[in-house]
């Protein structure tokens, strides 16, 4: 709730439903996952945000606010997990087909510490998934003690391919298009996502393929947002 860009965007109203629940919805349509995880901090303006995580009867896990890294250790272990799968609170539209791909692809080889589509972006930003193994992020815990890069959670490992074995898969033609930017950072992209949700009106199991091509009928969405600033930007390849 305390986003520095927009703050509260985490429970911000998109046609009746906190951004929050878009997201759950869609990351429970996935077909691999053994939980679903509200990961949130201890700052007392985030209770909001457990309260909703009760109501729709999501689990949820309370850490640092700042240490996202140790927030996402003790969010997996919360759950007894080995493996953690995480999306990010402000790409509400996120594919669950792109989790699954994600997911099998981690497991198929079963030595990567990483697998990911965000070390390269090739996606519409609002797409990031992350697979990672719990004792990849307690060993980067131990390497890494500058706040900057704990407060990114994974990104000790994503910027050490020579410690850690990464994997980046990438967008398939049809939806590789970076230039569509679907996630939520301002006020403006609270607006795109609102006029790709009216557009489905109320249906939830709608594909990247159909949001590009509404977006592609009605290039004046795109340019609502088109434009504006994105910090991620300085930690990943584009």
């Amino acid at each position: 709730m305390a986003s520095t860009r927009l703050p509260g965007k985490a429970l911000a109203d998109i046609n009746g439903i906190p951004l929050l629940g878009h997201l759950v919805e869609r990351v429970q349509r996935c077909l691999c996952l053994d939980d679903v995880l509200i990961c949130t901090t201890t700052n007392v303006s985030d209770d909001i945000i457990t309260e909703y995580a009760t109501s729709i009867d999501c689990k949820y896990f309370r850490g640092s606010e700042h240490n996202l890294l140790d927030r996402l250790i003790n969010g997996i272990k919360s759950v007894e997990g080995a493996v953690g799968v995480v999306v990010f609170g402000d790409g509400p539209l996120i594919d669950p087909m792109i989790i699954d791909l994600g997911v099998r692809l981690f497991f198929e080889n079963n030595t990567f510490d990483l697998v990911s589509n965000d070390l390269k972006t090739t996606y519409p930003p609002g797409m990031e998934v992350e697979i990672v193994r719990l004792e990849a992020l307690e060993d980067a815990a131990g390497r890494c003690n500058d706040p900057h890069i704990l407060e990114h959670g994974s990104l000790f490992i994503r910027k050490h391919g020579n410690l850690y074995n990464l994997h980046n898969f990438e967008a398939t033609e049809s939806v590789r298009r970076p230039d569509i930017e679907l996630e939520v950072d301002t006020l403006e992209d609270l607006e795109v996502i609102r006029t790709i949700l009216k557009h489905f009106n109320g249906r939830t199991n709608y594909s990247l393929s159909e949001i590009i091509q509404f977006v592609d009928k009605n290039p004046e969405v795109a340019n609502i947002n088109r434009g504006i600033p994105r910090e991620w930007k300085q930690h990943r390849d584009e």
